[in-house]
């Protein structure tokens, strides 16, 4: 029995141990929904306490182009104040912003714009960063 909660003890700090390691996620956010908004902010801001070590960025394009407006997001002081802590990144499509005819300076402030919102993610996928695709019901 002593030995099973050895490697038991053992298992266990393993696994806090990789727990610790910074990781790299992207968060893909496509809907109008404010709730997918919301929970999305909650998933960063958690995450990104728990491991400010690690690297987390929002994508979004498509209809979630009310998320980034100064005049129109339900969470426009979270933004702001995620992407001023450095280890949290968002960006929007700019073909999205094109579609619905959204200047730059109508982007709440700390959001970055990328060429195209699907490339984005494939990239960071493609050099190991974690994929979360955001949707709430």
């Amino acid at each position: 029995m002593r030995k099973f909660v050895s490697v038991l003890m053992l298992l266990i700090g393993g696994l806090v141990m990789a727990q610790e390691k910074p990781v790299k996620i992207v968060f893909d956010v496509t809907s109008a929904d404010e709730g997918t908004h919301q929970s999305t902010i909650r998933h960063v801001k958690f995450m990104s306490e728990a491991y400010p070590e690690s690297e987390f960025e929002v994508v979004m394009y498509s209809k979630a182009m009310n998320m980034v407006l100064a005049d129109k997001s339900s969470v426009a002081k979270d933004i702001e104040t995620l992407a001023a802590e450095g280890n949290v990144s968002f960006k929007i499509c700019q073909g999205t912003m094109n579609r619905y005819k959204v200047s730059e300076d109508q982007l709440i402030k700390g959001v970055d714009v990328v060429p195209d919102g699907i490339l984005e993610i494939i990239q960071k996928q493609a050099e190991g960063w974690g994929y979360i695709k955001e949707a709430h019901q």
